[in-house]
């Protein structure tokens, strides 16, 4: 038996208890081999988007070689809004293909490339020219994920069973947590120099990771078939655009995530307002990076917990966390008699932010589904990922506002659409009473 079998088996144990609902014979047969590349593949691919994380070390690097604000601010909308929009165009191609496992593949091997280019780059450059740079090989690295997104639940669905989906994605999941809040520990505390090589070596192992993962994935078994049902989405979301938006519930909905998307953004402009050099941003990006992980791990657990019972609920309080941490911040940034102590207290901020960003992620999954019925829930879906696409797009340009008048300012507005955003939520339905 091999290692990769070894693993699959600690979710399947031995073939003779083991359940498959639906899936095929011969999928069945090789679950446990499957279970394990899935394992490997996607802890792979979630400690790279840590290692990488637009959030937090794409800026932390580009603030090290002197790029705009402009540049910056554009970097999670690009990543987020690029990974959305595309999927619309093309998942009745990827849903016609008989194995699918071979676009998950090919996408990632495309995030593997970008940010070797992306290395080169911020070796290369300085300035403009690197931030905008960086900013267009994100935009490579986003379609990219767009194929990998798009494809992902329809290999899963024809090679792992269910009830075991969510263990394996699960698991993934924590052990990427675990070592990318191992490497934050390590920066914070001086185990690794907070210096640019360290940080560019990380990306060389992220795109390492993502080529081990684009052919891990390769070898699944994964039968053909599944491909009926192919629908044009750009066309069905153009037919069944209007039936959504008449629901008052699906507007309310898109209205209050389109504001929440301000949790997304905020982070670089935080990271700005506590050091505008390269070398004092440096310096503080392993407290920063050690807070993002430990949001990460405790906010998807109480918040997928109180999701269950209240995702109506759990939109309103992460909004009014991100409306009271975002106006705090962007006060203090803005006053010079905090300066000295503002980058300290930050890292603190930035939690408190990522928390409520998680909220967010997880409120708004939960809501969607359980607002929607079953016939209507991957149009609303849809329909709900190309407005945000747009949405984010739009709001990049808050980047240049930051090079005119600051960061500060752009976390005070944010602060306000948050707060928009908790009066919009508290109108929802109580979906899951």
């Amino acid at each position: 038996m091999s290692v990769v079998d070894q693993i699959g088996d600690v979710f399947f144990g031995d073939e003779e208890n083991r359940v498959c609902r639906d899936i095929p014979d011969e999928a069945c047969r090789e679950q446990p081999k499957n279970a394990g590349l899935h394992l490997i593949s996607l802890t792979a691919t979630k400690t790279a988007d840590g290692l990488l994380d637009p959030k937090l070390v794409l800026p932390f690097l580009l603030q090290s070689v002197g790029a705009p604000s402009a540049a910056i601010g554009f970097l999670v909308p690009v990543r987020e809004a690029l990974a959305l929009l595309p999927q619309i165009l093309v998942a009745h191609r990827v849903r016609a293909m008989a194995r699918r496992k071979w676009v998950w593949s090919f996408g990632t091997a495309i995030e593997a490339l970008a940010i070797v280019v992306m290395i080169a780059a911020l070796l290369t450059l300085t300035g403009a020219s690197a931030g905008w740079a960086v900013v267009a090989l994100l935009a490579i690295f986003a379609l990219g994920r767009s194929l990998a997104s798009v494809s992902y639940k329809d290999v899963l669905g024809k090679t792992v069973s269910k009830t075991r989906r969510g263990a394996v994605s699960g698991a993934a999941g924590s052990f990427a947590a675990a070592i990318v809040l191992a490497y934050g520990i390590a920066l914070a505390f001086g185990l690794l120099p907070v210096e640019t090589p360290v940080l560019l070596f990380g990306l060389g192992v992220a795109a390492a990771l993502f080529a081990l993962a684009a052919f891990t994935f390769s070898g699944l078994v994964e039968e053909a078939g599944a491909n009926d049902g192919a629908r044009n989405g750009w066309k069905a979301m153009v037919e069944d655009g209007r039936t959504t938006f008449a629901d008052q519930e699906f507007r309310l909905f898109v209205a209050s995530r389109a504001l929440l998307t301000a949790t997304a953004l905020a982070p670089p402009y935080l990271l700005l307002s506590a050091g505008e050099d390269g070398e004092r941003a440096l310096g503080t990006l392993g407290s920063f990076v050690v807070a993002s992980a430990l949001a990460a791990i405790l906010g998807s657990y109480v918040w997928g917990t109180l999701s269950d019972r209240s995702s109506r609920k759990v939109l309103i309080l992460s909004a009014l966390a991100g409306f009271l941490v975002l106006a705090i911040a962007a006060l203090l940034a803005s006053l010079p008699s905090t300066a000295s102590w503002w980058p300290i207290a930050a890292p603190f901020a930035f939690f408190v932010l990522m928390l409520s960003y998680q909220g967010v992620r997880q409120g708004r999954k939960i809501h969607l589904t359980d607002m929607a019925r079953a016939e209507d829930r991957a149009i609303y879906t849809a329909v709900s990922n190309t407005t945000i696409g747009v949405v984010l797009v739009a709001m990049g340009t808050f980047g240049f506002l930051a090079d005119v008048f600051g960061p500060a300012l752009v976390l005070g507005i944010f602060s306000l659409f948050c707060l928009a955003a908790g009066g919009i939520a508290a109108r929802l339905t109580e979906v899951q009473e």
